[in-house]
């Protein structure tokens, strides 16, 4: 394989509407949800019936496995010539998702040795991730181009979805739905935080419009841990996460936009920066787009079993 965007499947461009419309257009069909069914069944993830939640693990699984293929890949891009371990590991990994990747893409239920198989490999990439972050925490290898933080963020990530696949426990949708919110929230803000440093200082206008976004998103991760924590005494309703939701709804949009845009610059080398490859943009702007499909499937649920109003005006 190069070491390049190259090995991953072509990417159509995709049209964003505006913000505001699709705003709109989501809270629509989510009072369309509320009202028209008494549960939800979805072959989409997280799975919604009579009030409990849990992951599609096969869903989650084909979107995570790519992601974790492109961390791989990212994590060469940055390493510097000389670690070649390190770069032959990261190029193994690469090849063992991309061939999960095929096999997932297939199945109709993930089992047996598929599941052992991807376990196996998420158990390594965190593995590896995390002695990388080590040596550097450690002074003992230099960082070339991988942050710390990013190495820890990307490492959260396939802890999360390692959690997953070992332990779907079912979850009331408001406790799920506030769980989600602290993850992605923080994934949200650290994303901000990659590209700020990412940008070449002469890009002014899209720095700061970042750092807006930085601020926004810190202040939103703030709320959702409070209001997680206050859920530990259990209350029978809490409008005030639906309407907090709203506002994290409006913003993962307009920072959805931001990123794709930031793609779309990039792909046309419009963009001053030492973004590895644009392929990183369009990764982190699909991160938003989950981010927003799984708020699409909580929603419904927080409404109809945590609050006492059945649609949203």
């Amino acid at each position: 394989m190069k070491d390049n965007e190259s090995n991953f499947s072509e990417h159509e461009k995709e049209e964003y509407v505006l913000y505001d419309k699709e705003y709109k257009e989501f809270w629509s069909r989510i009072d369309n949800s509320v009202v028209m069914k008494e549960y939800d069944i979805t072959s989409g993830s997280p799975n919604c019936r009579v009030c409990i939640c849990q992951y599609n693990r096969l869903e989650e699984a084909r979107f995570w496995t790519r992601i974790f293929q492109e961390h791989a890949l990212f994590i060469k891009l940055g390493l510097p010539a000389d670690q070649k371990k390190a770069r032959e590991e990261a190029q193994s990994l690469i090849d063992i998702f991309s061939d999960l990747r095929k096999r997932l893409d297939k199945a109709d239920k993930l089992e047996g040795d598929l599941l052992n198989n991807l376990i196996k490999a998420v158990k390594s990439i965190i593995m590896f991730k995390a002695e990388l972050l080590r040596q550097i925490i450690q002074c003992k290898e230099a960082p070339g181009s991988n942050y710390p933080l990013l190495l820890d963020h990307i490492r959260r990530e396939a802890e999360r979805f390692l959690g997953l696949l070992l332990k779907p426990v079912p979850k009331d949708p408001l406790e799920l739905l506030l769980v989600q919110e602290v993850f992605w929230l923080r994934i949200m803000k650290e994303h901000i935080e990659f590209v700020i440093h990412l940008l070449d200082p002469s890009e002014r206008e899209l720095i700061e419009q970042a750092e807006e976004f930085r601020k926004t998103f810190s202040r939103l991760l703030e709320t959702a841990r409070d209001l997680e924590s206050m859920d530990d005494t259990m209350p029978k309703h809490f409008n005030t996460v639906i309407r907090f939701t709203e506002d994290v709804v409006r913003n993962t949009i307009q920072l959805r936009d931001f990123k794709a845009a930031a793609f779309e610059l990039a792909t046309l080398c419009k963009l001053l920066s030492i973004v590895s490859t644009p392929l990183l943009l369009d990764h982190i702007r699909r991160e938003a787009d989950k981010f927003l499909s799984e708020l699409e499937v909580l929603l419904p649920e927080v409404i109809r079993c945590n609050s006492n109003f059945k649609k949203i005006k």
